[in-house]
């Protein structure tokens, strides 16, 4: 495929759509200085557009003092913020008498509104352990997934139990997969979608099941939804490789072989219009698929951007991520890439294996020492404006900013809030 029909050139038919896609991903900041101060709550994983990406404005760049800190159980559990309420995911206890609590918390003070509490696996296999998964809230509804395949429904407000499916049972797994469950919930309409052996969808409402898909190697990564001349369509990272489904039926629309010599994949999909972009740890590296709604092309696949367990960012014609272990004994590195091209632009040091959001135009990346930086996104170098030393010990979990508010937490359960507010 001729990479100049794709991106970056600014003449001609490319360099309309190069235009178009610096508008979508600047109005939104035009509009919010325009009209002052946006608020934008962050539902589920990766955010209210699934991109890792927050439009809202009103917030400073340059940080803020802690607002409210909190402990909420080992794990790995991102924040999810939806009505002035934060959910999350921790455990306490022995390995042999694990409990795993989710926790919705007042966004303002960190006081406890709700909890639920479970004996759960901690499937501290070569790290912590604990919840992987985000608590996803849909509506008046929040749904969440244990490190061992308990699927539950709650109440948003109040945290009473609507259901329960137990997907070890449902699939007649002997045993969780090797690092547990970590796909978030992903809601499509009337259904409530999570990753299994196979992908699953339940009635949202009651929680009975509604199709699986065909089965395959457990992965660790979640499903994301999009849209292909009119029809709804999901993506995951199996093990095996990148595979869409009808959002219908479960059914397997193409399968494109993707492995890594560890025999797992952790990330999700990033979809951006017809293409789909993947990037895995353990030196296999990054690729860009084209999807013309029956078959995956491939773009180009190369090494220049392996995302060990966290996901990269999109913005215009660019990819930001952490390179986890392109080189297993190499350094862990801050990397923008072309989107078009696969091509690195830059490398840059010292964020270990790290996360990242966008907010708008800037950069929100928390080092896996618990170091979090701010500044612009650009293909010149990542120049921070702000640097804050706010957490110790592991810091794997993708850091949010909703409404102002920066949370991050750690491994350990330590859950801060920062006021960012103007």
């Amino acid at each position: 495929m001729d990479a100049s029909r794709f991106w970056l050139p600014k003449s001609g038919v490319a360099g309309t759509l190069h235009g178009v896609l610096r508008r979508c991903i600047f109005w939104p900041v035009l509009m919010a200085g325009a009209v002052g101060a946006v608020a934008d709550d962050w539902p589920h994983w990766r955010g209210p557009q699934r991109d890792g990406i927050s439009r809202e404005a009103g917030w400073k760049p340059e940080l803020g003092k802690l607002a409210w800190r909190a402990k909420v159980g080992v794990g790995f559990s991102s924040m999810t913020v939806s009505q002035g309420r934060v959910y999350t995911m921790g455990c306490t206890g022995r390995r042999a008498d694990n409990q795993e609590t989710v926790v919705c918390l007042d966004a303002a003070t960190g006081r406890e509104i709700w909890h639920d509490t479970y004996p759960a696996q901690l499937l501290d296999n070569l790290h912590e352990g604990g919840p992987a998964a985000t608590p996803t809230v849909d509506g008046a509804l929040v749904f969440t997934l244990s490190k061992d395949g308990r699927l539950n429904c709650y109440e948003a407000a109040t945290g009473r139990k609507q259901w329960t499916a137990d997907l070890m049972k449902l699939t007649a797994m002997a045993r969780p997969p090797e690092w547990g469950f970590a796909g978030s919930p992903l809601v499509v309409d009337d259904k409530v979608i999570v990753e299994a052996t196979s992908t699953m969808a339940f009635d949202k409402k009651t929680g009975r099941e509604i199709w699986r898909s065909q089965a395959f190697q457990p992965a660790y990564g979640s499903t994301v939804v999009f849209k292909h001349a009119g029809k709804t369509l999901l993506c995951t990272l199996k093990t095996e490789g990148l595979v869409i489904l009808d959002a219908a039926t479960g059914k397997t629309v193409v399968a494109q072989d993707w492995r890594t010599s560890f025999r797992t994949n952790s990330t999700t999909p990033l979809v951006v219009g017809q293409h789909i972009f993947v990037s895995t740890g353990y030196q296999r590296g990054c690729g860009l698929f084209a999807f013309d709604g029956r078959a995956l092309k491939e773009v180009y696949t190369n090494k220049h951007l392996s995302n060990h367990m966290n996901n990269s960012i999109v913005l215009g014609a660019h990819v930001y991520g952490v390179d986890g272990n392109t080189h297993m004994a190499g350094p862990k590195q801050l990397v923008c890439l072309e989107l078009a091209t696969g091509k690195a632009v830059w490398r840059q040091d010292g964020f270990g294996c790290g996360s990242l959001m966008a907010v708008n135009d800037q950069l929100l990346v928390l080092s896996e020492a618990g170091k979090l930086s701010v500044g612009p996104a650009s293909p010149k170098g990542f120049t921070p404006v702000a640097t804050q030393q706010v957490l110790e010990g592991r810091c794997w979990t993708m850091p949010v900013l909703s409404n102002a508010r920066i949370y991050c937490r750690n491994a350990a359960g330590d859950l801060i809030c920062l006021d960012a507010a103007r």
